[in-house]
């Protein structure tokens, strides 16, 4: 297997992977069981993975990770109008 399609395959799959939380948050308006901590971690992690995709020119990298800091922008962004602990 080509290793940009194996790069390809892994970058879809750890993007996709925090839709099904975004798509519950945005249903139930509900973030109790969110960590904010841990969602500012994961994006600032994401984030220094897109730039060193860009050190890199490497696309796979810099496609899968930008897609996955904007879904967990979405959440945070969620989270800041459906916390209810304000």
């Amino acid at each position: 297997m080509n290793e940009n399609v194996l790069g390809i395959i892994a970058g879809v799959l750890t993007s996709i992977s925090m839709i099904p939380q975004l798509v519950k948050v945005i249903r139930e308006k509900n973030v109790e069981d969110i960590s904010l901590l841990m969602l500012l971690v994961l994006i600032c992690g994401l984030s220094l993975w897109v730039w060193y995709g860009f050190m890199k020119d490497e696309l796979p990298i810099i496609l899968s990770n930008s897609f996955a800091v904007g879904v967990n922008l979405c959440l945070l962004f969620c989270y800041s109008i459906y916390n209810k602990k304000k």
